[in-house]
């Protein structure tokens, strides 16, 4: 005899908001079930374990089984675990979210073998999300009834004897019919279930078993030139690995084991830069196995590009994706987390924000920054390919947090620098620089130098010919060349580096003059006021101001700017959308030691006009100089023309 029997009321609104809306995938039905008949299995292993009476079994001799029938549209799931008795069928099935697992790990909390995955009493419902009816025939270790659960979800359930020989669970799942949204077909075929078993329960301690149908030559059919003939056969194929490579002693390991791992698991086909391979207990008990890889994804810089580490519970795949795991500046990190301890809720794929969370990331964060600082001391050529590759991502980081994560990344960058080692020769390629950190930087400063001295541009060619570097590099003093449109954001974010502050090449006081030099140029300045100030007005807004340079050399002219935004700050601002606007304090700087400056001298007393000519062709120079385009090109050829014709 079997009695229907209705979900409470709460249990109703709970169970249809779950099969709607709690998962966001279907195909999770899988993994909730084999969850469950994982957890079967070690509950029956822990009892006859501390059940002396109890007749002892192995842990070899217990596997899930799978079964597909197409024509009956049915999937069917076998455990030859604990099973259920009425009453529990009733407790554990007939209450939503009354989960059995977590009792029976909270009785059990002190043993170290239980591990119990299904903790949330939800996991079972995903079944309706494909199926129209399921049906549990269980019976209990111990116990000569079985019993049988039928449901077709929220109308209720029924429970009645069934016939079983041995304990354990069958759970068989009337898979829906195909709608217009909807293929629930591709659920009745091997090969999305053996994806979904490899994606979700690859790690499951227990086999999962399904007999796969093969087509096989029938022997002796090829002879004598005849068409061979087939014939069918069925082949019982274990579809999971059970022990996940992270689970494994390094000492197991090889760098082509990590690699080969990750290859298949992220689908790349380049090795990997550097891997970690990670096991911590203590306060946040997880292993992790995280790689760096050689290359970035096509889409890393584009806003489609989601970071995030699979996390993992107890071997269970419970998010493909977990953003929390890392922050913005390791997004380019890939591998996985698992964690016997993390603070779920009734859906594994969603994980509260909690302390166990945070503890674990920046752990992990930790563990990435120590990888990549002993990559770059121990494999300098790995690293500056890394950096290379991701370095813009780790300089966002500073960028974009204002300055607040400087301590935790400086010393990860590298900038190409001016700087050539002794040992080399003249025959070395000059269109290339070598890298450098901060800290080789500043270790190899003068005695009198008081800044870390920067130059920016589009290229290490175009930097080395910038005037504004003469100076500097006539002083013997190092520069860093900043070739990305992020270095000098984030320089500015940074301020300084070992107490020793970063400095423009194009900056207003160079800090390279003595004060009798000082002294001079202000007082050259002053004498010669009229003139530039009749200059800027020619300019007319273009310029805040012209004035005699104390950095120029060889060099008649430059463009250097006031305040925060420099000329190459503005040339990437004016490429965005949204930045047209942006425009440094330009100031027009003539070389006092030039012919140029005598020439405009003379000028102003005799041929005014002819000054106001001078300055527009001489800022456009400058502009030309910095790799900014001028305003109206054909006049600037029409002067210099008029002038060669003089």
């Amino acid at each position: 005899m079997s009695e229907t029997k209705e979900f409470k009321a709460e249990s109703k609104r709970l169970l249809e908001m779950m099969i709607n809306s709690i998962y966001t995938h279907k195909e999770i039905f899988l993994r909730e079930l084999i969850s469950n008949a994982s957890d079967a299995m070690d509950k029956l292993y822990f009892k006859t374990m501390s059940d002396s009476s109890a007749e002892s079994v192995s842990r070899s001799d217990m596997a899930v089984y799978l079964a597909l029938d197409k024509d009956a549209r049915t999937i069917t799931i076998t455990d030859n675990g604990i099973g259920m008795t009425a009453e529990e069928l009733e407790n554990n099935l007939g209450t939503i979210a009354q989960s059995g697992s977590l009792a029976f790990k909270k009785e059990n909390e002190k043993t170290e073998d239980v591990d119990i995955i299904g903790q949330f009493g939800v996991g079972f419902y995903s079944a309706f999300m494909v199926a129209k009816r399921v049906t549990v025939i269980s019976k209990a270790f111990g116990s000569d009834k079985a019993f049988m659960w039928q449901s077709e979800g929220v109308d209720g359930y029924t429970i009645s004897e069934a016939q079983k020989d041995t304990c354990g669970s069958v759970i068989t799942l009337e898979i829906k019919d195909n709608t217009e949204e909807e293929n629930y077909d591709e659920f009745l075929t091997p090969y999305k279930i053996k994806e979904l078993v490899k994606r979700y329960s690859d790690y499951i301690r227990y086999p999962i078993k399904m007999d796969v149908e093969h087509e096989k030559m029938k022997e002796g059919t090829s002879k004598d030139g005849a068409e061979p003939e087939y014939e069918k056969e069925i082949v019982t194929e274990t579809l999971n690995s059970m022990i996940p490579i992270w689970k494994k002693a390094k000492s197991e390991l090889k760098d082509e084991d990590y690699n080969q791992f990750y290859k298949e698991k992220f689908h790349d086909y380049t090795d990997p830069i550097a891997h970690i391979h990670s096991k911590t207990e203590g306060t946040a008990t997880y292993s992790a196995l995280l790689y760096i890889p050689a290359q970035a994804p096509f889409d890393y810089y584009s806003k489609s590009f989601e970071k995030g580490l699979q996390l993992y519970s107890s071997g269970v795949m419970i998010m493909e994706k977990c953003a929390d795991l890392l922050p913005d500046y390791f997004s380019f990190v890939k591998g996985l987390v698992d964690s016997e301890d993390l603070s779920l809720n009734i859906s594994r794929e969603m994980l509260q924000h909690d302390r166990q969370l945070k503890i674990i990331a920046k752990s992990i964060e930790k563990s990435i920054k120590n990888e990549l600082k002993k990559l770059q001391k121990n494999d300098r050529e790995k690293y500056e390919k890394f950096f290379e590759t991701f370095g813009a991502q780790i300089k966002y980081g500073i960028y974009e947090s204002y300055g607040m994560n400087k301590d935790e990344l400086q010393d990860l960058l590298m900038f190409k620098t001016s700087y050539r080692p002794e040992a080399a020769s003249d025959s070395d390629d000059k269109s290339t620089s070598q890298m450098t950190t901060l800290e080789e930087y500043v270790s190899r400063m003068k005695e009198d130098q008081k800044y870390i001295y920067f130059a920016s541009g589009s290229s290490i060619s175009r930097i080395e010919s910038l005037p504004q570097t003469e100076m500097v590099r006539d002083k013997g003093f190092e520069i860093l060349y900043l070739t990305e449109h992020v270095d000098e954001f984030t320089l500015q974010m940074m301020h300084d580096f070992d107490g020793k502050e970063y400095k423009s090449v194009s900056a207003d006081d160079l800090g390279l003059e003595t004060e009798e030099e000082k002294e001079e140029i202000k007082k050259e300045q002053e004498d010669n006021k009229s003139l530039f100030d009749f200059m800027t007005e020619k300019l007319s807004g273009k310029v805040k101001s012209v004035k005699l340079s104390q950095r120029l050399k060889n060099h008649p002219v430059c463009i250097t700017s006031e305040g925060m935004l420099s000329v190459e700050m503005e040339k990437v601002l004016s490429a965005m959308p949204d930045g047209k606007g942006a425009k440094a304090e330009k100031v027009l700087e003539i070389n006092p030691n030039h012919p140029i400056f005598g020439k405009l001298k003379a000028l102003y007393e005799t041929d005014k006009d002819k000054v106001g000519e001078y300055a527009d062709i001489l800022y456009s120079q400058a502009l030309l100089i910095e790799g900014m385009p001028i305003e109206n090109p054909v006049e600037f050829s029409n002067k210099i023309c008029e002038i060669m014709a003089q």
